[in-house]
């Protein structure tokens, strides 16, 4: 027989007022983490589509080879345009003087091809210290 004031080794039941207080677990917590989860990785999967979509592959990716003969009025650019080869494209040609002010721009026609190269004149309002081609686009109407 055992005696009621024994206690055992096994028992899960901690005294009252020991130890500090004791929760017990909650069994519905469960399913909020898992929502939780869900929702940071939709947000996740929205924001890189985003990202892709901005700076991923583009359809028109120029670049610039070289830019020489520059003057007071004017700089000639050599640029190649990566496009699918039955495209046409527009691209805009921009002059940049030396304190960064916009000192001339085009839009320059850049024929079919899947590497098209483009040499261009571009007239300026001021000595140009650099050229860039921001942008390119479809063949647009003029």
């Amino acid at each position: 027989m055992t005696d009621p004031n024994e206690t055992h080794a096994t028992s899960t039941k901690y005294p009252p007022g020991r130890y500090g207080r004791r929760r017990e677990p909650q069994p519905g917590r469960r399913w909020m983490t898992l929502a939780l989860a869900g929702i940071v990785a939709i947000a996740g999967l929205a924001i890189a589509w985003q990202l892709y979509t901005q700076y991923g592959p583009q359809e028109y990716e120029p670049q610039v080879q070289r830019f020489y003969n520059v003057t007071d009025d004017g700089i000639t650019v050599d640029f190649v345009v990566r496009k699918e080869p039955d495209k046409r494209a527009t691209c805009s040609v921009r002059a940049r003087s030396a304190s960064g002010q916009e000192v001339g721009l085009a839009q320059v026609d850049v024929p079919t091809g899947a590497e098209a190269f483009v040499t261009y004149r571009l007239a300026t309002s001021d000595r140009p210290v650099t050229v860039e081609v921001p942008a390119c686009g479809p063949l647009q109407s003029r």
